[in-house]
């Protein structure tokens, strides 16, 4: 494998965190999740920074963080946050940085994933479905952009994905 980053990038509930695990597991390479890794710098959640900063204020942690995750450190498997693409500087970050994977499950599959969520502060409104089929309309086109390879990632159990993703960044290395 080549010795690069491995982003996962996608929707809220694309599976990224869970399959992140379990690729960065079979790699032998760390795990780390942006939006966890905000959590922990801000001594806070999502939900509260969104609150205090509003969605700009989290942006603009989530490309410090980016920023930060790919100076200088090993390559690891890196979970992005579902926006991270929104920002062009972020999207050309991920291009030049590593191997860039798109997990992309139906809109159908997210908002089955997501039916109970009551931590992703872009779901707390009255029609979710419309949000998440918005979401998936405008930043469908981003993702496929900045990816190297895409997976669909809505109907295969995640340890499953994983192996499928390894064998794949093993024969592009």
């Amino acid at each position: 494998m080549t010795p690069q980053h491995i982003f996962l990038i996608g929707p809220m509930g694309a599976g990224k965190t869970t399959i992140g695990r379990h690729l960065a597991d079979l790699l032998g390479l760390s795990f780390i999740d942006v939006d966890a890794e905000i959590e922990s710098r801000a001594g806070a959640d999502i939900q509260w920074i969104f609150d205090m900063e509003g969605e700009q204020g989290f942006r603009d942690r989530e490309t410090k963080v980016l920023n930060d995750l790919v100076s200088g450190t090993p390559p690891r498997v890196i979970a992005t946050g579902g926006g991270i693409i929104l920002n062009a500087d972020n999207r050309a970050v991920l291009q030049c940085s590593g191997l860039v994977i798109y997990l992309s499950p139906t809109a159908e599959q997210l908002i089955e994933r997501t039916r109970r969520d009551k931590t992703r502060p872009l779901l707390q409104v009255d029609d979710r479905e419309a949000v998440i089929r918005k979401l998936v309309e405008e930043r469908g086109p981003l993702y496929s952009q900045v990816a190297d390879l895409v997976f669909p990632s809505g109907s295969t159990q995640p340890l499953r994905l994983a192996k499928k993703l390894a064998e794949a960044v093993s024969t592009r290395g």
